[in-house]
């Protein structure tokens, strides 16, 4: 993490950023099929939004006992009032416990665990931090946050993602950066390499675990795990909470202690419905139909893979749509420059594949559209969460054959 100018022995703090070393080649991750057939039936289903009570905060972000500079920066953005999720686990974390935290996608899940961290990591100099994220986009969001939040305290990190030269990557962790963010199958990569030791990190945070444990990280994650200080103090986060997720934390953290701050189904804002098609070459003209509704403004179409994904988006580009193409085989620099052109309306159809959406946060989507039947209700759960954010109602659109 750039979070100053340069850092070297003894020297002073510039409060500016550095260059920023990135990651490293893509990995393919395969994920469960249960060879199953959803019942369209399972995706009509009317909006039923749920009205959100404000909640009240037990404490404001000047009351939390962290670093005057952390409390400098969040000033600086506007932070007063913690969300649920953030008043419960800030707390629990600056006292050096084991937090799982039971959160909605959106919340403020990411300040809830940085700020505690960087705080440690300011008065501890030496120790080191390892936050885990499922997808590229997601760390990247993460490093974002922390540039902001730790700008001027000197730390360094690094990102080790897939779609970027890896030479940056290993410069900067050779000089032994504190805080590594990155997702588990390329963090696993530089384990192997010997580029990245793990026994001296004594915090750890797994953020969405239950989205890394449906894209296939669980072996990873576990291996990841076992590699870092028996000593350490472990953060957990997730929007739900299974058998296996349980199995994990038990494994791999000591008395952790639950916070709730869950509302409602994500997909409770989402009015579900499907459209028929006859025949395939239909199917283009019944999409083409969707998107030229009136209440259609931005958009994410999922497809199953990554050819038809830009196959499609060339096809909605011919037919005079604005819309770009997202999927594991782009460059991390075109799936950014594909989230930036869809967030700042440049674009307002994203073409995608479920990998490459996981960890997609963007306001405004209206509608999601499944072009292609998803595998798993879960994925069909995942996407349609795109849409209906902040309390409007959103729009599920799956086309379906028969």
């Amino acid at each position: 993490m750039p979070y100053n100018n340069n850092r070297r022995p003894g020297g002073r703090n510039t409060n500016k950023y550095r260059s920023y070393g990135g990651g490293g080649a893509s990995r393919n991750r395969s994920r469960k099929r249960f060879g199953t057939t959803i019942d369209p039936a399972r995706f009509v289903k009317a909006a039923k939004p749920v009205e959100s009570t404000d909640y009240q905060p037990k404490n404001a972000f000047m009351d939390f006992k962290v670093s005057e500079l952390l409390k400098n920066n969040m000033v600086h953005k506007n932070f007063s009032s913690p969300t649920q999720v953030q008043d419960k686990a800030i707390p629990l974390a600056l006292q050096g416990g084991d937090v799982v935290g039971i959160a909605n996608t959106g919340t403020g899940k990411t300040i809830a665990f940085l700020l505690p961290l960087l705080h440690k990591l300011i008065e501890n100099r030496g120790e080191k931090v390892i936050i885990m994220a499922p997808t590229r986009e997601l760390a990247l969001q993460i490093e974002q946050e922390c540039k902001w939040l730790a700008k001027g305290s000197n730390l360094l990190g690094v990102l080790l993602i897939g779609g970027v030269p890896i030479g940056p990557q290993l410069r900067t962790l050779n000089q032994n950066p504190e805080i590594i963010i990155g997702t588990p199958g390329r963090i696993k990569d530089h384990i192997e390499r010997g580029s990245l030791g793990l026994s001296d990190v004594h915090s750890v945070v797994l953020d969405e675990v239950d989205r890394m444990l449906d894209m296939g990280f669980i072996d990873d994650i576990r291996t990841i795990l076992s590699e870092l200080s028996d000593d350490r103090q472990s953060l957990f986060f997730s929007a739900t909470m299974n058998r296996t997720i349980q199995d994990l934390i038990a494994q791999f953290s000591r008395g952790a202690q639950t916070v709730m701050a869950r509302t409602a189904e994500t997909s409770d804002n989402v009015d579900q419905s499907v459209r028929h098609f006859q025949r395939r070459e239909e199917k283009i003209e019944l999409l083409h139909s969707v998107l030229t509704e009136v209440s259609v403004e931005k958009t994410l179409v999922f497809c199953e893979t990554k050819r038809m994904v830009e196959k499609l988006s060339n096809e909605l580009r011919d037919r005079g749509f604005k819309s770009d193409a997202m999927h594991g085989d782009k460059s991390q620099g075109a799936r950014q420059r594909a989230l930036r052109k869809f967030r700042e309306d440049h674009i307002d159809i994203l073409v995608a594949t479920d990998v490459a959406a996981r960890g997609i946060d963007v306001d405004g989507i209206t509608h999601v559209i499944n072009f292609d039947t998803p595998q798993t209700f879960d994925d069909y759960t995942h996407r349609i969460g795109r849409a209906g954010r902040g309390g409007e109602t959103g729009y599920a659109v799956t086309l379906v054959q028969g």
